[in-house]
């Protein structure tokens, strides 16, 4: 994302509308001190949560410039999760959704993360938070079946399996499993498929886990990258409305889920939801939370 354009989000931000010069006081001093500091930098976030950040990590930045970098879908996590439940995040990156979902609400998960450096940034934010005996963390690849992948390393918060054909100039081959296989036992009620066009492998290998009736959310990613491996986005939208969901997209600040005949056309990702009563009863009763000086 070029810097006119990163500014323009800062400032359209729903938690930045009022605020617009403290936001952009944040950026210019983000820029500054994340070139000076030797290392990784620990920022404070939301409700005792924290992470370590270095610059060019756009996952993590994007929370330092606004709060919330994915707010319709990370405000969503915060008012319908709870302490007791189990979230799951396929595809986790450096960690954003699982510090909010473990650390800012006190809910148990499974970070799945393929990438070896990827993981280990991941490794780091956890260990920060006191969360390596509340958060699994297998990195490993999620797939259709278990086997072996290679996979782009060096692509940020864009890594992914390589399609028939493509090539990359750091290739790393992981080990992949299933969903069903590493969740056998446990009851998820909670979601996050971020895994650039492979959701379809994703669903295959995890139909048991999707028919579990304690899980009632997917925040799932879909921005047409599924081309590159042949999948229609149609395709996964039939697999998830087979599964009893429906797609929304979320309004955090009513606190309102506004039904979509398809896939989110605002937004990189969709929520699939399924149980709409007993959702909406969570999201009714959610504590509140102070992002950016905002009241969620």
């Amino acid at each position: 994302m070029s810097i006119s354009n990163t500014l323009e989000f800062i400032i359209a931000h729903p938690l930045n509308r009022a605020q617009k010069a403290s936001a952009l006081w944040r950026f210019a001093k983000w820029q500054i001190s994340s070139r000076l500091a030797p290392g990784a930098v620990v920022f404070d976030w939301i409700n005792g949560s924290r992470f370590l950040a270095k610059n060019g990590e756009t996952g993590l930045t994007g929370n330092i410039y606004v709060g919330l970098h994915e707010f319709p879908d990370m405000a969503y996590l915060l008012h319908v999760l709870r302490r007791e439940d189990l979230f799951i995040d396929v595809g986790a990156n450096v960690g954003s959704y699982t510090l909010l979902a473990c650390a800012a609400v006190g809910a148990r998960g499974y970070a799945f993360e393929p990438v070896p450096l990827t993981h280990s940034r991941l490794v780091d934010n956890l260990r920060l938070n006191y969360l390596e005996a509340r958060v699994q963390h297998p990195n490993v690849g999620v797939g259709s079946s278990a086997g072996q992948l290679v996979f782009t390393s060096d692509e940020d918060t864009v890594n992914h399996a390589l399609s028939d054909g493509e090539s990359c100039a750091n290739p790393v081959t992981v080990d992949v499993i299933t969903l069903d296989s590493a969740l056998a036992h446990e009851s998820p009620a909670l979601m996050k498929i971020d895994v650039e066009g492979f959701e379809k492998p994703v669903i295959l290998g995890g139909e048991k886990t999707l028919s579990n009736p304690s899980l009632h959310s997917v925040i799932m990613e879909l921005n047409g990258s599924g081309g590159r491996y042949g999948i229609d986005e149609s395709t996964i939208l039939e697999m998830m409305f087979d599964h009893g969901f429906e797609a929304y997209s979320y309004e955090p600040f009513q606190r309102l889920l506004v039904n979509l005949n398809g896939k989110n056309l605002d937004s990189g990702n969709t929520l699939f939801i399924r149980h709409r009563a007993h959702v909406e009863e969570r999201i009714r009763t959610a504590s509140k939370f102070i992002v950016n000086g905002c009241t969620l």
